[in-house]
């Protein structure tokens, strides 16, 4: 039997889009949506990559089986190497769902600078306005965690005014590790807001102590927020008492 006998006639769309809906079936027998990815897989085509990269947007049991399935669909998008960021990365603009799997691909086929540019570029399409579920900004803030580039600071900053809290949380853990000290005043006017939940106050005062932003015009503001064991140096600085 030949390849065009095995998946049938057309285009490597059309082959892609009959394999859909056996590669995304959630429920039945395993060995079928198994075979349907195998056969998306042989395709070897950026074509076949958004019925894959669907894969990821739904989990299975056993979790053994979800985690091998989603693993083999990982490999056979990176071994298109540059030929699957175009679906990729329209995928993780278009979609909600698995952003953590769209950026590990781009960052397994594309250097380091050009993920970021990405993320970034995603970030500020986003922006702060509501969204039903936030995962994907999180995801996104955090994948720029720990990274130094000129890039990043600014565009968490619009994220310390996101509806999300878990947003805002993510926005200030990122912050601490960029240093970004123009996100100063944003960040000690979200702490010292009374209607600001106490878990973001918090992770605002993790984030002063471990950038080491100074207060100043804050003082007595962030004074009455602190928690005990905590003070404001000469110099305006946060510390912890001990440390």
């Amino acid at each position: 039997m030949g390849l065009l006998d095995f998946f049938g006639g057309g285009t490597p769309s059309d082959k892609a889009q009959r394999l859909k809906a056996k590669a995304t079936q959630k429920y039945g027998d395993a060995a079928t949506r198994q075979k349907a990815l195998q056969q998306l897989s042989e395709l070897k085509h950026p074509d076949a990559v958004p019925v894959l990269m669907s894969r990821f947007t739904f989990n299975v049991d056993p979790q053994t089986t979800d985690a091998e399935e989603k693993e083999h669909v990982f490999q056979s998008i990176c071994e298109l190497e540059k030929d699957a960021v175009p679906p990729v990365k329209a995928f993780l603009v278009r979609s909600d769902a698995a952003s953590s799997w769209a950026l590990k691909i781009l960052d397994t086929v594309l250097p380091a600078t050009e993920v970021l540019q990405i993320a970034t570029e995603e970030l500020q399409r986003l922006g702060a306005n509501y969204t039903r579920d936030p995962e994907k900004k999180e995801v996104l803030i955090r994948f720029l965690e720990g990274k130094q580039d000129e890039r990043i600071g600014p565009v968490l900053v619009p994220f310390l005014n996101d509806m999300s809290d878990d947003v805002k949380m993510a926005a200030l853990k990122t912050l601490a590790s960029v240093k970004y000290e123009p996100a100063r005043e944003t960040l000690l006017t979200l702490l010292v807001t009374d209607e600001t939940a106490r878990r973001v106050q918090t992770a605002c005062i993790a984030t002063l102590l471990e950038a080491g932003f100074p207060v100043t015009g804050f003082r007595e503001k962030v004074e009455a927020k602190l928690p005990e064991g905590h003070f404001i140096d000469k110099s305006g600085v946060v510390k912890k008492r001990g440390s």
